[in-house]
């Protein structure tokens, strides 16, 4: 079994687990996205209606278009890795799954921009509220108004979190010997939070256009498109080394594991493929779970403008 294959696995893994209700699963998906969207628009029953209508619009073009499409990218994954695993793969990898962001983003923007054009301003108040609860939260989690040491051990056990819904529990010395590790990727999730206000900012500011659709439209999907337009250029320039060494550095962590781990997360894997090209031939019935994950994930990510990055 090649050793190098579960890496693509975890960074799957870790791209995927920074998107909110991931466990959720695709079959809960418009019920789950509906809830999301009225707990941040605070939308009446017209709204609610019209979103419905729309949204499962955009879920029937997703699973019969899109997740067949997904078994091909997963199997290339997989052949990628029989022997070693490059950087330059890893990168094909995280690419691949921007690519399919962008192309559901480009799918629903004449529907976001309609629906967002007919916001009241009450409504982008109730947004404010929500992300102003959202950002308590990540700083709590993430331990941003502790010190430098409570942030990092935040990081390293959202960290070995990740890793073992892949691998498995991990013992002892690997945990000691991926912390070690994890010491060499600088910490940087305060400015990731700034970073996160200032997005949300930049959306208010475009939310100012929506009467104006010739105008509103094109900016609203720029900011989905462009995460990185408009960062602070300290920020800009750390987010590329901590993207670097991220990937060395579940390089090096699988290099720890044992033959076992390495078997489950080769199998997780190999779920997902499977469960996609059994998808591709279905035309009713309910979705595999494990087919559903990264589907869910990337419409979860879409709707609350988040990116799916590591923490």
């Amino acid at each position: 079994m090649p050793r190098f294959r579960w890496v693509i696995l975890l960074l799957m893994a870790v791209l995927i687990t920074g998107c909110t209700g991931l466990r959720l699963g695709y079959r809960h998906a418009d019920t789950y996205l509906a809830w999301k969207a009225d707990s941040y628009f605070d939308m009446d029953p017209s709204q609610r209606r019209d979103f419905d209508a729309r949204l499962e619009r955009l879920l029937t073009w997703h699973r019969y278009e899109q997740l067949p499409e997904y078994a091909g990218f997963v199997n290339t994954a997989l052949k990628k890795a029989q022997d070693s695993l490059r950087r330059d793969d890893i990168v094909w990898f995280i690419d691949g799954m921007k690519a399919r962001y962008f192309t559901l983003v480009d799918r629903g923007i004449n529907d976001a921009a309609e629906m967002l054009g007919a916001l009241a301003p009450e409504q982008i108040v109730a947004l404010q509220r929500q992300w102003t609860r959202d950002n308590r939260t990540f700083v709590r989690e993430h331990e941003l108004e502790g010190r430098l040491d409570a942030r990092k051990i935040a990081r390293l056990k959202r960290t070995l979190t990740q890793i073992e819904d892949w691998t498995g529990t991990l013992a002892s010395e690997q945990e000691q010997k991926i912390a070690v590790l994890l010491e060499n990727v600088e910490h940087i999730n305060l400015l990731r939070h700034q970073d996160r206000i200032r997005r949300q900012r930049d959306f208010i500011e475009i939310l100012k256009l929506r009467g104006n659709r010739a105008e509103f439209q094109p900016r609203l999907l720029a900011w989905l498109r462009n995460w990185e337009q408009g960062r602070d250029p300290e920020y800009a320039r750390l987010a590329q080394e901590v993207f670097e060494k991220r990937i060395q550095f579940y390089i090096d962590v699988e290099k720890l594991l044992t033959p076992a781990q390495r078997q489950t997360a080769v199998r997780r894997l190999r779920n997902f493929a499977d469960d996609f090209v059994s998808l591709s031939k279905k035309t009713s019935g309910v979705t595999p779970p494990a087919a559903s994950v990264v589907a869910y994930a990337l419409l979860s990510c879409a709707l609350e403008g988040h990116a799916c990055v590591p923490s």
